[in-house]
């Protein structure tokens, strides 16, 4: 082997103390043997030719080529040469040849390093599990890369978000949901991970109420109050309550009213929940309004002109009353009235015969 090439020379000792002989200068050992010309570092996509060379005059010989190891069989091999058409990243690694028959006696091994532009980009995310609002997550990117990655970028969507390997979130909102994904890059090129979706679970939020008709509500008619809600997961639970009331009044994302009376008046508002919790929505006016307008507009009709007959009436009978009184004084003579006023001022004379009359 190679490492056998040396200077060797003799060395002779008798019994004699005296009596040493060395043959210097001595022979030079030379060893001839395979050994693998090649390039030390192609670029992913190059071409490459690894020659198998020895100083020893072989006839027609047939060249076997390893790798990291283990035998070729492409047949890219032609003599004592191996032709890589088109490197690859998997065709890094360690070569050496040999000559058949004598396998046992193989080069020594050549190391081809490939550069190659990023490749099995990925993204694991740490913890795994579900992501609670209010939480924490961090996701780490991997690549395969020659020279290695340095250069990693984070986005959302087509947004960028953040460098590095890593790419932490804390306290975690619902604005966080969505796709991400991370770039790696080197000299040689980039490459982006295909898309993790990270999924923020969080309790019912911004519930509401709407009525179904809008506007007045009449006795008799009908309302449905629908209950609205963002959650993650979506809310499937709705409780309905009137203020002031000690017990629900309904369930279900809709609650009807029907034949509504004044006992039906005041503030409804709902409950939504969710596995995270619940929401309460603002109150709900719902008022009686009574009877249709048109009944209140003939009602006040009949009664003006109940109001406007009464008075009428009243007006012709007291200018009747009137009329009667003022012909009965047009009747009465004028010294009848003269009498009685001249009584009225001077009383009449004592008539002293009445007396007499009387006594006897």
């Amino acid at each position: 082997m190679k490492k056998d090439e040396h200077q060797f020379c003799f060395r002779i000792k008798t019994n004699e103390e005296k009596e040493k002989w060395a043959g210097k200068p001595g022979v030079q050992l030379r060893v001839t043997e395979l050994h693998v010309e090649a390039p030390e570092e192609v670029t992913e996509g190059e071409t490459a030719d690894l020659t198998c060379k020895t100083t020893c005059n072989l006839t027609d010989p047939t060249f076997i080529w390893y790798k990291n190891g283990r035998p070729l069989t492409t047949k890219a091999i032609k003599n004592n040469q191996l032709h890589l058409q088109t490197v690859s990243s998997e065709d890094a690694g360690s070569y050496s040849c040999a000559v058949g028959g004598s396998q046992h006696l193989r080069s020594t091994a050549h190391s081809l390093r490939v550069r190659y532009p990023p490749k099995n980009v990925s993204v694991s995310i740490s913890p795994s599990g579900e992501i609670v609002e209010g939480g924490s997550v961090t996701l780490t990117c991997s690549s395969d890369g020659n020279p290695p990655v340095k250069i990693y970028t984070w986005f959302k969507g087509s947004t960028p978000v953040g460098e590095g390997k890593t790419y932490s979130i804390s306290n975690m909102r619902s604005e966080h949901s969505g796709e991400y994904t991370c770039q790696s890059r080197n000299d040689h090129g980039e490459r982006r991970s295909t898309a993790v979706q990270i999924n923020v679970l969080y309790h019912p939020k911004t519930a509401s109420v709407s009525t179904n008709p809008s506007g007045e509500i009449v006795e008799g008619s009908s309302v449905t109050l629908t209950c609205s809600s963002d959650g993650n997961p979506p809310v499937k639970i709705y409780t309905w309550f009137k203020e002031g009331g000690t017990s629900s009044v309904g369930s279900g994302q809709n609650y009807s009213i029907i034949n509504i009376t004044a006992d039906h008046t005041g503030l409804y508002y709902c409950v939504a929940q969710n596995d995270h919790g619940a929401e309460r929505s603002a109150g709900v006016p719902v008022f009686f309004k009574g009877y249709p307008l048109i009944l209140y507009v003939a009602v006040g009709v009949g009664v003006c002109m109940i109001t406007v007959f009464l008075t009428v009436v009243l007006w012709r009978r007291l200018s009747e009353s009137r009329r009667k009184r003022q012909d009965r004084n047009r009747d009465q003579p004028i010294y009848s009235n003269e009498v009685q006023k001249d009584h009225r001022t001077h009383p009449p004379p004592e008539d002293k015969s009445s007396v007499y009359t009387n006594v006897g």
